[in-house]
């Protein structure tokens, strides 16, 4: 078995792979790259009744990776780009040939898989943590989880600007309702719950049109979401609006939220 460990800026992501199959999927919070990965190798064990034995490699990406050392608890490590992982991963994980694969984690990492070649198109420092950052400074919440929660009662209209506030109407494809600036209206009566979801809104309509931009850049038709935040259902609403919009769409495969630990470990899997 092959073990893939994406060692993030916030958690540690933790898969096996076995004759082709994913097995068991975790995450554990990332506070020091080398006590998280070991953490996580010890619950991902112990949760599928394994020992070390059973595990041929580990395949580490993510910015932590780079901490581990030539093996853990005896097992060879070998470091995987994570770039590549992020590629590897959404062509393994949607069936397709070429794609754009945006992995949302703590910042936000774009890469094009075309000809059987993975770029790095790009990135932003937008992502989980400017959600985390945020709602900290404006709200006092810790937890995205929290932030979720408090977003499902808010109203866009009271904190960011439309088309129709400045225009009175759409303007030629423009719906009157589309964001003309985030946080530009800002009214008094803006409610915390307001604001939890105008920063969901931020972070997700800066991602979804620096991936469509890649598409467009790359002449790529399809883009695959990934990452932890492809899970949060006001994100996907958003993220649909926006694909609308620019007549694109969004796939979110299977096991999204764990692709670039997976990337890795199918990385390593081919090259061996």
């Amino acid at each position: 078995m092959i073990i893939g460990i994406d060692i993030g800026g916030t958690t540690t992501d933790i898969v096996g792979l076995l004759n082709g199959e994913l097995l068991n999927p975790l995450t554990v919070k990332a506070d020091d790259p080398v006590t998280s990965a070991a953490g996580a190798l010890g619950k991902f064990l112990e949760n599928k009744n394994l020992s070390l034995d059973d595990v041929q490699l580990i395949a580490a990406t993510g910015v932590g990776a780079g901490k581990i050392q030539n093996q853990l608890f005896g097992i060879p490590v070998k470091m995987v780009e994570e770039f590549d992982a992020i590629g590897t991963a959404g062509i393994f994980l949607s069936g397709l040939k070429e794609a754009v694969v945006v992995s949302m984690g703590t910042g936000t990492a774009v890469v094009t898989v075309k000809g059987g070649k993975i770029f790095h198109w790009g990135g932003s420092g937008v992502g989980g943590g400017t959600l985390l950052g945020l709602a900290r400074k404006m709200l006092n919440i810790n937890t995205i989880h929290t932030l979720v929660e408090k977003a499902k009662r808010g109203k866009l209209e009271r904190v960011d600007l439309t088309v129709g506030d400045i225009a009175g109407r759409s303007l030629d494809n423009l719906p009157a309702s589309i964001t003309a600036s985030n946080f530009g209206k800002m009214s008094d009566e803006a409610t915390d719950e307001d604001i939890a979801l105008a920063i969901l809104n931020l972070v997700a309509q800066t991602i979804g049109v620096m991936g469509i931009a890649a598409a467009r850049s790359a002449e790529i038709k399809d883009i695959i979401l990934t990452g932890k935040l492809s899970g949060i259902s006001q994100m996907k609403t958003i993220l649909e609006k926006v694909a609308n919009l620019y007549q694109s769409k969004f796939i979110i495969p299977d096991h999204a939220d764990f692709a670039t630990a997976i990337g890795a470990a199918i990385f390593m899997d081919r090259m061996s």
